[in-house]
């Protein structure tokens, strides 16, 4: 019965000192000793070391069985990431399953809002499981309850292992490929890899050496059946549990994964599915279907880094990979036998701290070790410039550019940050549009002192708009930290440009603490080419245009052949379609009238409007509200809606500014709702307005002060013309396409 324990150490003595897995066989072997598990395989490799370590009993109930090497187990869960994972990214490769669409579009029934992204990333916000009660049955009931059953909460929200994804995945798989699951990834997964024996269903000659669960609810050990309950009731073949395999399978399946995915999967696919695809607010980490910084990593131990993956299975099963020295772990048993009371959760992390002990692994960067206390949240520049501990400023001189907006997650200011950062040394400040506080709405801002610090504060708002050769003599860079909001004519990214420019011709390097563009990075919108340079319009660009400050900074060097020396801290964990409150960093006003997030999406189309009425400056939300003193709000909020633009709806309100355009005077105009946040088109509901304002009130609206931002003779004769808002900007349509291409060579960050 101990044959094996005698035999495979000298099987491997040929690549490996046999006590070099003496700690390893000992870890094993007590667990085993005590009968938790009965009995167990694993399969070790790391580059040319290997072993294979058989312990035990396979069964002792209703008679004694030794452990074998070659002992089929079911996987349980496993299965999610061997055969249901590799069988929807084959699917994606072929263009038959987007990541990022949703669900519905492939199970028409299922509900809105929810992606495939979230299903293999746990994230959906569905329940663990589908209830046992009211009884049901059967494949299609299985199914119908799984589409049927209300979240508990909204996607992205929290990270929450369920089944129930995997249960839809495996669906998706049939209905898209046209096959059941297990057929399928027979196909294209086992037989490619002659992992002969892996399977759904396994055939009644194999189950002398497969390993028996527990009894089911009759009484009957299983064996060869599906120990997961729902599995069962749907079969035996699903998307969450259902296949049987062996250790030596596994690691072929392991071989596959640190070999980029030869013979599978694409090499980029597998560096996907491996590497961190939650949102960065929530704080387990998870790859697609890979389990990588989260409660379940049991299996990692306590050496294997961050950046390692794997899974477990409930029967007693795991497979941890760690890609840096391509090792990889397989643990087999069957804890549930006989009475299903074992467990080996404090097994796995033994395992793998033992058998990573004594390896060298970089420190590479993202992704970080997590605090306990840490609230997780994008990070923008400066908190990658902190977590870097400065040193990409170490040993210089720094004037640093930057207003209220620049603070990191904690709210620390990059003033301050930068002040105390030991090895740098930060010389002076200039502020832009606002002052260095954000608090001026005033037309030139003077220099000053800054209190704190005591250092100068060089104003870039007044009688100069860019640092002077004298000004940048001693200091050896300048460094950018601004929150923009994503509209060509907020003049943060003006100040940007004149600073490159006088940083190239000082021959100074700059760098750009990127931020996030707080209405998201995916949607252009509005005319690419204004008919003069402003500073309200820097650069051929559209009024909204979907960048970062750190992406246009590349592209502006580029296209104006600034020649500056220009180096990006960049942002990380945000995607483009990311909009600001989905980050979870706190809104601070860019400027004293943005004071919400709400305004800030409308503002690119609003704006436009702010020098022809008023846009609710002097009000308590400036950029929702607009309307003049000869506007009857009724009649405009009924026009408005009867255009059905979308993502917004218009209510009537009568208000009185204590500033700007139209101040101390009731204005009647319209409350703008954001409805759809996703359907938006801020620039062209503010022409769309511009056009309504314009019929109806033709001798009193402003429409030539439009112009001021717009910066388009041609839309304004237009919108005179009485020409509808569609074909005024569809006059833009082929330069805002051509700005989205020009735009593709810089941008930095994923589209989801």
């Amino acid at each position: 019965m101990i044959l094996p324990r005698i035999i495979l150490p000298l099987l491997f003595c040929g690549v490996v000192h046999a006590d070099e897995f003496d700690a390893l066989r000992e870890v094993v072997h007590k667990a085993v000793a005590k009968g938790n598990p009965p009995g167990a395989v694993l399969h070790f490799e790391s580059g040319e070391k290997k072993l294979t370590l058989v312990e035990g009993q396979r069964a002792v109930s209703p008679a004694k069985e030794a452990m074998t090497a070659d002992t089929v187990f079911d996987a349980a869960s496993l299965t999610k990431v061997v055969a249901t994972l590799p069988c929807v990214l084959i699917l994606m490769e072929q263009g038959k399953i987007e990541l990022e669409a949703e669900v519905r579009r492939y199970v028409p029934e299922f509900r809105a809002g929810i992606t495939v992204r979230h299903l293999l990333t746990h994230t959906s916000g569905l329940r663990p499981g589908i209830p046992k009660e009211p009884e049901w049955t059967g494949y299609e009931a299985g199914i119908r309850r799984a589409v049927e059953l209300e979240p508990d909460g909204p996607p992205d929200r929290f990270f929450r292992y369920s089944d129930i994804n995997f249960i839809l995945l495996g669906e998706i798989v049939r209905r898209v490929s046209g096959v059941a699951l297990n057929e399928f990834a027979a196909k294209h997964v086992f037989e490619p890899l002659k992992m002969d024996s892996t399977r759904f269903l396994p055939p009644d000659d194999w189950k002398p050496r497969i390993a028996p669960t527990e009894k089911d609810e009759n009484g009957v050990m299983l064996r060869g059946v599906v120990h997961d309950p729902t599995s069962r009731k749907m079969g035996g073949v699903t998307g969450h549990a259902g296949l049987f395999t062996t250790a030596s399978d596994l690691a072929k399946y392991a071989r596959m994964i640190l070999t980029e995915g030869a013979g599978v999967l694409k090499p980029t696919t597998v560096k996907i599915m491996t590497t961190p695809q939650t949102i960065t607010t929530v704080f387990e980490r998870r790859g697609l279907g890979w389990d990588i910084d989260s409660p379940f990593s049991r299996p990692r131990g306590k050496v294997f880094p961050i950046g390692s993956f794997g899974h477990t299975g409930f029967t007693g099963t795991s497979l941890w990979i760690e890609p840096q020295t391509k090792t990889f772990i397989i643990f087999m048993s069957s804890r549930l036998h006989p009475n299903g009371r074992g467990s080996v959760r404090e097994l796995y992390e033994q395992i793998g701290t033992v058998a990573a002990q004594g390896m060298k692994f970089a420190a590479n960067g993202p992704p970080w070790p997590r605090d306990e206390k840490e609230v997780p949240t994008v990070l923008n520049g400066i908190d990658v410039l902190v977590r870097r501990k400065f040193a990409d400023l170490k040993g210089l001189r720094i004037g640093l550019i930057t207003n209220q907006t620049g603070i990191d997650a904690q709210r620390r200011s990059t003033i301050d940050l930068l002040a105390n950062a030991t090895e740098v040394k930060l010389k002076k400040l200039f502020s832009p549009e606002h002052g260095i506080r954000g608090e001026l709405d005033q037309e030139k801002i003077s220099n000053s002192k800054d209190a704190k610090t005591g250092l100068p504060v060089l104003s870039l708002y007044g009688e100069q708009r860019a640092p002077t050769a004298e000004q940048l003599a001693d200091v050896d860079a300048l460094v950018f930290d601004i929150q923009d909001i994503g509209c060509r004519f907020y003049t943060y990214i003006s100040t940007l440009r004149v600073c490159m420019e006088a940083a190239a011709k000082a021959k100074k390097a700059f760098y750009v603490l990127d931020r996030v563009n707080p209405i998201g990075g995916n949607a252009v919108e509005g005319p690419a080419v204004p008919d003069k340079e402003t500073f309200t319009a820097t650069h051929a660009m559209p009024l909204r245009h979907g960048m970062t400050a750190g992406e246009l900074a590349a592209m502006m060097n580029a296209e104006r052949n600034i020649g500056c020396d220009l180096k990006v801290i960049p942002v990380e964990g945000w995607r483009r379609g990311m909009l600001f409150d989905q980050t979870g960093l706190p809104w601070i006003n860019p400027s004293p009238n943005m004071r919400s997030l709400n305004a800030a999406q409308l503002y690119p189309g609003i704006g436009l409007l702010e020098f022809s009425v008023s846009v609710g400056r002097g009000t308590d939300s400036p950029f929702e509200v607009l309307g003049a003193p000869y506007v009857n709000d009724l009649r405009l909020a009924h026009e408005l809606n009867k255009l059905g633009l979308p993502g917004v709806q218009f209510t009537p309100v009568r208000f009185t500014p204590t500033t700007s355009v139209f101040k101390n005077e009731a204005c009647g105009g319209v409350r703008i709702q954001i409805t759809d946040r996703n359907m938006l088109r801020p620039v062209q509901t503010g022409i769309a307005i511009a056009t309504v304002l314009q019929r109806l009130h033709p001798n009193s609206f402003a429409l030539a002060k439009v112009n001021t931002l717009l910066n388009r003779d041609e839309s304004v004769k237009a919108i005179r013309a009485g020409e509808p808002w569609k074909k005024v900007m569809e006059a833009w349509s082929e330069e805002t396409s051509g700005f989205e291409a020009r735009r593709k060579e810089f941008l930095r960050y994923a589209k989801e």
